[in-house]
């Protein structure tokens, strides 16, 4: 009788979910450091980049801090930054990206296309999928932790 070995997936957990979140910052982060920027600056600039119209700082304050729950003086820090990079400009009482700031993130997603390529590749449709859906569920329940410990 010939037994053959049987490999188990790991359960998703939080601390899979964390490993796999500081594995890929990591390499974004090499790829940043390169580039003289920090990853809560890159978040601060991607979110005015992407904005459809320039954004008032507290706006961006809130964008930021619902995508990082970092403390808002640090998040504003971080735009003072990011002015003084001259990566953003203030327009009256709005910040907007400048050109260098825009530049900046083109050629960060250029340098890690084909490491995100090699990361993700191969990986089943089904199971993006079905992991999209865990993950959007565990970080609403987070979201609703964090906001019942914070009122």
């Amino acid at each position: 009788m010939t037994t053959t070995a049987s490999t188990t997936a790991p359960v998703a957990d939080a601390r899979a979910l964390g490993l796999a979140h500081y594995a890929a910052r990591g390499v974004l982060e090499h790829v940043l450091a390169r580039h003289g920027i920090t990853f809560q600056q890159q978040i601060a600039l991607r979110a005015a980049v992407n904005a459809d119209a320039p954004q008032a700082p507290d706006d961006l304050v809130t964008q930021v801090r619902g995508s990082l729950k970092a403390d808002p003086a640090d998040i504003h820090a971080t735009l003072d930054e990011l002015l003084a990079k001259r990566l953003l400009v203030a327009d009256g009482a709005y910040l907007r990206p400048t050109d260098a700031g825009r530049e900046l993130l083109a050629a960060i997603g250029a340098e890690t296309a084909p490491v995100t390529a090699r990361i993700w590749g191969g990986i089943p449709a089904e199971d993006l999928a079905a992991a999209g859906r865990v993950l959007s569920l565990v970080a609403e329940r987070a979201n609703a932790e964090l906001a019942a410990l914070t009122t």
